[in-house]
C-alpha cells in the first residue's frame, strides 16, 4: 500500500520482530510481527503522529518508543501483548527524545536526546527519572546519536558527527566514561550488536552507496554484508533456538 517500513527491532526470545510503519501522510503506526507465523498487528495502545524507534525490554513484556505529535518528541512504554495503556517516561520540553536502547538487566534506559541544544546520549532509569548525559560536547563535535548498549553491560555504541559533516561509530565504557573510535572511513551509522558483545553490524558508505559490515570492536577488523545498495538500520538477533 506505498507504506514504508523503518526501525527494526528483535524480541529478546527472537519469535518477534517490532517495526514502524510509515504511511502515505507521513504518520507513523509501530507493528509487531511474529516470526513464525508471518502475522503482524498494530500496537493498539500507541497514538497517532510520529511513532518509531521501537526497543523491547529485556523482559519480553514492554516496549519503549518514541511518539512526537507537533513539537519535540518523548519516549513512551506501553505492553506489548497485552493490552495497557501508553505511558511517557520522558520529558523533553519541546527536545527530540528519540532512539532508547535498554540495559541487559532492563533497569536502565540509554536514550538520545537534543535538551541541551544538540543530540547527545543520555542514560536514565527505565522509567525515566534520574537522566544524565552520559555524553558530552567536546570541541567541534556536537552531534552523539543512536546509541545501543551491549549485551554484557559494559559498553553503549553509538555515532558521532564529524566536522566533515560524516558519522563514525564509537563505543563509551560505562565504568570509566572512556571513548574508542571504531571507524573513520566514509560516514558509519545504525550500530547493533552482537549477542557476543564484541562484533558490531552498521550501515557504511566506504564502498559508494551505504551497504551493512560487521566490526570486530576489538581488533578493529572489518567485512561487508551487502553489496545491493541503499541498506540501513540494521537490527542483531539475540541467539535463536528451535
Amino acid at each position: 500500500d506505498d507504506s514504508g517500513v523503518m526501525s527494526p527491532t528483535w524480541h529478546p526470545k527472537g519469535t518477534h520482530v517490532a517495526y514502524s510503519v510509515v504511511g502515505t501522510h507521513g504518520c507513523c503506526q509501530l507493528y509487531v510481527l511474529d516470526v513464525v507465523s508471518g502475522a503482524a498487528r498494530r500496537l493498539e495502545a500507541v497514538g497517532g503522529g510520529l511513532n518509531s524507534t521501537p526497543v523491547f525490554a529485556p523482559d519480553g513484556v514492554v516496549i519503549v518508543y518514541t511518539h512526537g505529535e507537533e513539537t519535540g518528541t518523548d519516549l513512551f512504554a506501553t505492553t506489548v501483548f497485552e493490552r495497557g495503556p501508553a505511558r511517557r517516561i520522558t520529558v523533553g520540553r519541546g527536545s527530540d527524545n528519540t532512539s532508547p536502547t535498554f540495559s541487559p538487566d532492563g533497569r536502565r534506559l540509554a536514550f538520545t536526546s537534543g535538551r541541551l541544544g544538540h543530540p547527545e546520549i543520555y542514560i536514565s532509569d527505565a522509567d525515566g527519572t534520574n537522566p544524565q548525559p552520559l555524553t558530552y560536547s567536546v570541541g567541534d563535535q556536537n552531534y552523539r546519536s543512536n546509541p545501543d548498549w551491549s549485551p554484557d553491560g559494559r559498553l553503549v555504541a553509538y555515532q558521532s558527527q564529524q566536522t566533515d559533516g560524516s558519522f563514525q561509530l564509537n563505543t563509551i565504557s560505562l565504568r570509566d566514561r572512556s571513548v574508542k573510535q571504531l571507524t573513520s572511513e566514509g560516514s558509519n551509522e545504525d550500530a547493533s550488536w552482537a549477542p557476543d558483545s564484541r562484533h558490531i553490524i552498521f550501515s557504511s558508505t566506504r564502498t559508494g552507496s551505504k551497504q551493512l559490515f560487521v566490526i570486530d570492536s576489538e581488533s578493529g577488523r572489518w567485512r561487508q554484508l551487502t553489496r545491493n545498495g541503499g541498506v540501513r538500520l540494521p537490527a542483531w538477533s539475540p541467539p535463536l533456538t528451535r
